[in-house]
């Protein structure tokens, strides 16, 4: 079995795209998926599956999402070890002592993380950006409201990604090998 973390984009923000927690469980559950734990009320999903690519999943996902809660939101998939690199290659967290300013954008290709470069010349130092081989990352010194490439980014140039504060990332993280420790430690 291989541990899974599903993002959605933009659920639980207003009034529209809502996905309740154990609704987003139950959606997981249903279809095949083992050890399903959800993180805060944003969409953060932890799940093991025995077989399927990150990719495949998220299809899956997006798609159940749309027949049975009628939502329809970019799903990310990465596996806990993507999931480890993204943590460990991150080039800002030494000058991000505030966890919320610091945004990991995760994208489910290379393609769309390729596309988050546009972010970069709506940089205002001391801000910082850099894109990782399997994410991005902003660091927006004075707040993410008060950032024009913060705002890029959770706007119209990050559409095909979801972003996540440094926080939760790290508390991802640290979910998803106690998933993997779990599979591991059950007998056969």
């Amino acid at each position: 079995m291989s541990t899974f973390v599903a993002l959605l984009r933009g659920v639980n923000v207003g009034k529209g795209k809502r996905v309740p927690m154990a609704d987003f469980r139950h959606l997981l559950s249903g279809l095949g998926y083992t050890g399903v734990a959800t993180l805060l009320n944003s969409g953060n999903a932890v799940f093991r599956a025995g077989r399927g690519t990150a990719s495949r999943h998220a299809g899956d996902i997006a798609s159940a999402l749309v027949d049975r809660l009628k939502v329809e939101v970019p799903v990310i998939v990465k596996s806990a070890r993507d999931l480890a690199t993204i943590v460990s290659e991150c080039p800002i967290e030494a000058v991000a002592s505030d966890h919320s300013r610091l945004l990991v954008a995760f994208a489910q290709d290379a393609k769309a993380l390729s596309s988050l470069a546009a972010v970069g010349p709506l940089v205002t130092p001391p801000e910082r950006f850099a894109i990782g081989s399997q994410a991005a990352y902003l660091f927006c010194a004075a707040g993410i409201l008060e950032s024009k490439a913060g705002a890029a980014l959770l706007g119209k140039a990050g559409r095909m990604a979801t972003t996540r504060n440094w926080a939760t990332v790290l508390k991802l993280n640290a979910l998803a090998p106690r998933r993997v420790q779990t599979a591991k430690a059950r007998p056969k």
